[in-house]
């Protein structure tokens, strides 16, 4: 038995990196220089391991009675203590610790007395539990605002400015960059960059409360020419309505509770408590990218999503009826 367990170990351990947040399938090049680091803690710990195995398992073999072995009193192990127990661990986690040091000489640091160190393209706040994205490149006409969804330009290092409005949360995407503290009234910045177009999916890193595993977040890289066309689309007021239900669902969201908290440029609806909703049909997730952006989350979403996540600000809103939901979600699906 033991012995499978032993076979077995690194098998198991090995698929736990076949994940799309795998630290091992680096897509960025602050990420491929953290995994080399990773690779060596994950090789050490199972040298150590195999070396502990040996050492129980020799014990373990031995035959003999207690009368063959010398009184419990008489001294002696002190070397092997000192040696496995204090200096071989020691210089372990030195070495970690230079290693991990010389590491983040690589990235960037905020210079708080000069801001012009790192000028950010984008802004990340965290709330619980949701990601407020602010794109900062350009004059103030060409700035807006979306959530969860961060779309960057595949090959171009993207600079963030990561701030918290409430209380400790992590950024990390852990194909693109390790993780960066957003601890509140201190903000923290970071690069960023793929090497090539995709879909990466991140989450919150740090327990910032009861929906802290429905924090995800999703940054696409596209190429030059889409993420020019979709800053152009972004850019857009919210999508006028054409169709009868969308229209009638429009009246729906700016009389009902739903204009409160969210806004949709180009609409009277100005809140700010909740995430932007001007483009929200162009998103492939809800709920921090925590449920497919399809007509059924949707509806159950915007009526029950205190069932969806405990805790969240988003209520349940329970006074629609049928005809009312559908073209409420129809009128939000066509904001693209």
């Amino acid at each position: 038995m033991m012995r499978r367990i032993a076979l077995l170990s690194p098998l198991l351990l090995l698929s736990g990196c076949a994940t799309e947040q795998s630290i091992w399938n680096a897509r960025g090049p602050g990420a491929a220089r953290i995994a080399p680091l990773m690779w060596w803690i994950v090789v050490l710990f199972l040298v150590v391991t195999l070396i502990m195995w040996i050492l129980l398992v020799i014990p373990i073999r031995r035959r003999g009675s207690l009368d063959e072995h010398a009184p419990i009193d008489i001294g002696g192990g002190q070397g092997w203590v000192a040696l496995g127990g204090l200096l071989i661990p020691l210089a372990v986690l030195t070495a970690f610790f230079v290693a991990g040091l010389i590491l983040m000489e690589r990235f960037p640091i905020h210079d708080p007395n000069n801001s012009a160190v790192l000028k950010p393209d984008i802004l990340v706040i965290g709330h619980q539990w949701w990601w407020e994205v602010h794109y900062l490149d350009g004059p103030p006409d060409q700035r807006f605002v979306t959530a969860n969804e961060i779309h960057i330009p595949a090959g171009q290092a993207v600079t963030m400015e990561l701030e918290s409005e409430d209380v400790n949360h992590a950024f990390w995407v852990p194909t693109l960059q390790g993780k960066i503290d957003m601890i509140p009234g201190h903000p923290n910045f970071m690069r960023i960059e793929a090497n090539q177009p995709g879909d990466y999916v991140g989450q919150c890193a740090e327990y910032c409360g009861v929906q802290h595993a429905h924090m995800r977040l999703l940054v696409v890289a596209q190429s030059a020419a889409a993420y020019k066309d979709w800053t152009e689309q972004m850019l857009q007021p919210g999508h006028t309505p054409t169709t009868p239900e969308a229209i009638a669902g429009e009246q729906v969201f700016l009389t009902g509770k739903c204009s409160t908290c969210h806004e949709v440029r180009g609409t009277p609806a100005r809140g700010h408590v909740a995430p932007d909703l001007t483009h929200i049909g162009s998103r492939q997730y809800i709920g921090a990218d925590s449920f497919p952006n399809n007509t059924a989350y949707l509806e159950a979403w915007v009526t029950h999503a205190q069932s969806f996540k405990p805790g969240c600000l988003m209520p349940n809103i329970t006074d629609f009826n049928g005809v009312q939901l559908r073209d409420l979600v129809t009128y939000l699906q066509q904001l693209r």
